[in-house]
């Protein structure tokens, strides 16, 4: 389970990712999930940009073949499904809530920032309303605490076990 403080990473991490992004990757502080060929899968942003924006979502999903699989469960509305399970299931809905605690402790190891205050990611913890940061979020922590990012990440279609990097975006 990887949580502050990650390890090490590397210009070559920052420069994937900004590559995987499409944009310049911002106040990097870690690689908490990776391809199984070393490809960066999740970043880790500090919660306070270097222009003092405050930015709550620590795991971001960055790794392309993953952002896809994703987003054809949001296009397939599974958002407002899994939403609907939480009104349905009381101990999800608690482990949902939990996630989110979980997600505010490892962000507040960083840095706690005022503005964002109790605010996590992903609809968290009464609705979903971004599944890449939900996966993000189980990929970064390991299973077992984000059930809504676990059952996507399930359901996508894609795993951090077999590349699907392309070419010019594989770790080393």
């Amino acid at each position: 389970m990887s949580r502050p403080p990650f390890a090490p990473f590397s210009e070559g991490d920052v420069a994937l990712v900004s590559a995987q992004l499409g944009r310049p990757a911002r106040d990097v502080v870690g690689i908490p999930a990776r391809c199984v060929c070393g490809a960066p899968t999740v970043v880790a942003t500090r919660p306070r940009l270097s222009n003092g924006t405050p930015f709550p979502t620590l795991y971001y999903l960055s790794h392309p073949a993953a952002t896809a699989a994703v987003s054809r469960l949001e296009a397939d509305g599974r958002m407002a499904e899994f939403t609907a399970m939480l009104a349905d299931d009381s101990e999800l809905a608690g482990q949902y809530r939990a996630a989110h605690d979980a997600y505010l402790a490892d962000r507040g190891q960083l840095l706690e920032v005022p503005e964002i205050d109790n605010y996590s990611a992903g609809g968290m913890p009464t609705r979903v309303k971004c599944l890449h940061a939900l996966v993000g979020h189980s990929l970064a922590v390991g299973a077992g605490v984000n059930p809504i990012g676990d059952r996507a990440l399930a359901e996508c279609g894609w795993t951090p076990e077999v590349c699907a990097c392309t070419p010019d975006l594989r770790g080393s």
